[in-house]
C-alpha cells in the first residue's frame, strides 16, 4: 500500500496569506505563497519601495555551550568561532567529498551561543549533520525550527519602515549583524541581512507574535507603498542580485570552489574540519565558471538547459527567468572557463533544439547604488 505523502506544513501566517488572496505551493514540505498578484509587481515594489516575505519555512538551529564555536568550527567550512558577538556569518556545511550540504547563514547570539539558519529543504540534514559533528564537544544542538517565525522587510524604504516600529538602533546595525530588540512591541532579532539585493532586515520572532508583527509592518509600510511578496519574485529578485541557490547553483556534486565561493572556506582555523582534505584538493582544480547570461530576444531559459558555442555544449542552465529590472531574460550558468569572460562572443542557450543568443557578464546583474 502506497503511504499518503505527508501535508504541507503552515506557517503561523497561513490564513493571513489565504485572506490576502495569496497563491499557495507546496515548497520544501511546506504550503508557501508563491505571489499574491503580479509577481513582477511584487519585484519592482521591493526594488524601488518595500515587499514583506514570510521566510518562516527556513531552519532555525541553535548550538550552545562552551565550545559551541569549536564545534561549529569542525562541522561547517567558515571560521565559526572568530564571529563577534552579535554579527552573522555566511558559511555552508559540506560532506567529507567536499560536496556542498547547504550554504547557511550563522548568528553568534551570545559568547556561547550561536543559530544556524538552514534552507528549507535541507534543514533536517544539517541538523544531523550538526548534532553528529558535534559529539564529542561541550556543546548541545537544539532543533528550534518551530521556535521561530520569520518575517522579511526589504527594500530601500525598510530602513525607515522599521524605525517607525522600534527604538532598537538601526543606524548602528551593519550588514549581516543582529540584534535583539522590540519591534511593533514584538520581542524580536532583528537582522540586516536578505536575499534580494536591496538594504533589508529578517526578523526572527515567536510564531504567536508572527501575525501581529505582520499587521504592523503593513500598517507601517502602507504610505510608501510596501507589498506583501511570494516566493516567485524572492527567486528573480535573488538571480538579479547574483545570489545562489541550493538545488540549483549549489548542489552536493559541487564544492564552494566549483561555485566561485571558496572564500568561504577557511584552512587557517584551528583544528580539522569535515572535508578539509576534498577542499584542499578542489582549491586548485581547473573548473567551470559561474556566469550571467542576457538574452538577445525573447526566449527564457529554465535549469538544465545546455549553453551552446560552435555547436559544442560549454556549460549548462542553473537558473532562468525574465528579469523585471533589467526588460530581459536571464539566466545563471556553469561554463567553460574559455567561454566564462564577460563579452565572450557565439555563445548561446539551446531551447529546444533552437540556439538562442546571449551575451555573457558578470554577476551580479543588478547592484543597489543606495
Amino acid at each position: 500500500m502506497t503511504p499518503t505523502p505527508a501535508a504541507p506544513r503552515r506557517t503561523a501566517l497561513d490564513a493571513l496569506h489565504r485572506a490576502l488572496g495569496a497563491t499557495m505551493t507546496d515548497f520544501a514540505g511546506w504550503d508557501m505563497p508563491l505571489r499574491y498578484g503580479s509577481e513582477r509587481d511584487e519585484h519592482n515594489a521591493v526594488r524601488t519601495r518595500a515587499g514583506l516575505f514570510d521566510l518562516s519555512h527556513m531552519g532555525e538551529i541553535t548550538v550552545t555551550g562552551p565550545q559551541a564555536g569549536q564545534a561549529l568550527d569542525h562541522a561547517l567550512v567558515g571560521h565559526i568561532s572568530a564571529i563577534a558577538v552579535g554579527r552573522a556569518r555566511y558559511t555552508m556545511i559540506c560532506q567529507e567529498d567536499g560536496g556542498i550540504l547547504d550554504d547557511l547563514i550563522v548568528y553568534r547570539l551570545g559568547e556561547s551561543e550561536f543559530m544556524v539558519v538552514a534552507n528549507a529543504s535541507n534543514a533536517q540534514v544539517v541538523l544531523d549533520a550538526v548534532t553528529a559533528r558535534a559529539a564529542g564537544f561541550e556543546a548541545d544542538v537544539r532543533d528550534d525550527r518551530d521556535a521561530y517565525a520569520l518575517i522579511a522587510v526589504q527594500g530601500p524604504e525598510s530602513p525607515g519602515i522599521l524605525a517607525s516600529l522600534t527604538d532598537a538602533d538601526l543606524d548602528g546595525l551593519k550588514y549581516y549583524a543582529g540584534l535583539p530588540g522590540t519591534v511593533a512591541g514584538v520581542p524580536a532579532l532583528i537582522a540586516r541581512t536578505g536575499y534580494t539585493g536591496e538594504d533589508g532586515f529578517e526578523l526572527f520572532v515567536a510564531p504567536a507574535d508572527a501575525e501581529k508583527l505582520w499587521q504592523a509592518i503593513t500598517e507601517a509600510g502602507s504610505p510608501v507603498g510596501l507589498v506583501p511578496c511570494g516566493l516567485s519574485c524572492r527567486d528573480t529578485l535573488r538571480m538579479e542580485a547574483g545570489m545562489p541557490l541550493y538545488g540549483h547553483e549549489l548542489t552536493a556534486a559541487l564544492t564552494p570552489f566549483d561555485a566561485g565561493l571558496g572564500r568561504v572556506v577557511k584552512f587557517d582555523k584551528p583544528g580539522d574540519f569535515v572535508g578539509r582534505e576534498a577542499l584542499s584538493a578542489a582549491a586548485d582544480r581547473p573548473v567551470r565558471k559561474l556566469v550571467g547570461l542576457v538574452a538577445e530576444g525573447r526566449r527564457v531559459p529554465r535549469a538544465g538547459y545546455p549553453v551552446v558555442a560552435g555547436g559544442s555544449v560549454v556549460g549548462e542552465v542553473t537558473s532562468g527567468a525574465p528579469s523585471p529590472t533589467l526588460g530581459k531574460p536571464i539566466a545563471i550558468a556553469y561554463v567553460d572557463a574559455e567561454h566564462a569572460a564577460p563579452g565572450t562572443e557565439g555563445v548561446g542557450v539551446d531551447i529546444r533544439g533552437t540556439h538562442e543568443a546571449y551575451e555573457i557578464v558578470a554577476l551580479p546583474f543588478y547592484k543597489r547604488t543606495r
